[in-house]
């Protein structure tokens, strides 16, 4: 399965926020990675600006090129605001449903449980981690897997209120799609227009 495996570190570097989750060497080194990294860097141009959006969602939710611009194709076909219609397609995949139900402590993580068939949909065992929920279908952890150490652990004080397109059940340890999530609900900061106007240009 395609996926980035170079350092995340560098990446969280680059842009300047912990994208891949808690990062200690961020924290030490808050600014570019390079050898001019930490020197004043020259403007940048507006597709330049632009691109590192574009980069910024891929990292941020684990695609690789093909797959996202697979995906803005999905989105710009839709009805709605393309951008919008983008991230609520990212934000639908089961890898990154099963990191908003705190199930996995990140997008990587989650992504792990569900190729190694630690996830279920509606009550069957699914592993493909592109995968779009739906309103209304239930995902939930594999009955032989609910007693993993690191499903244990990234649920062990999880806030599951935090997610309003979200319900958790914690008896059965498993979480129902409510409705596709507005644009004011998802927490990343991304600037999805950028992204639009990037695509908008090839």
């Amino acid at each position: 399965m395609a996926r980035y495996t170079g350092p995340k570190s560098r990446i969280a570097r680059k842009f300047g926020e912990p994208i891949f989750g808690p990062d200690k060497v961020l924290s030490k080194k808050n600014y570019p990675p390079g050898q001019h990294g930490n020197s004043r860097r020259r403007k940048t141009s507006e597709y330049g600006i632009q691109l590192r959006e574009k980069q910024r969602a891929k990292y941020t939710y684990g695609l690789l090129e093909k797959q996202f611009r697979l995906t803005f194709d999905r989105a710009s076909s839709s009805r709605g605001i393309t951008g919008e219609v983008l991230l609520q397609l990212l934000e639908s995949r089961l890898d990154n449903v099963v990191y908003r139900l705190g199930i996995a402590p990140t997008r990587a993580a989650a992504r792990q449980l569900v190729s190694h068939r630690h996830i279920t949909v509606n009550g069957k065992v699914l592993n493909i981690a592109s995968y779009t929920v739906k309103p209304g279908e239930v995902v939930g952890v594999r009955e032989k897997s609910k007693s993993m150490e690191v499903v244990a652990n990234a649920l062990a004080g999880f806030n599951h209120s935090k997610y309003p397109w979200l319900e958790w059940d914690k008896t059965t340890l498993s979480g129902k799609l409510l409705h596709i999530p507005e644009r004011a609900d998802i927490p990343e900061s991304i600037k999805e227009q950028l992204i639009v106007e990037l695509y908008s240009k090839q």
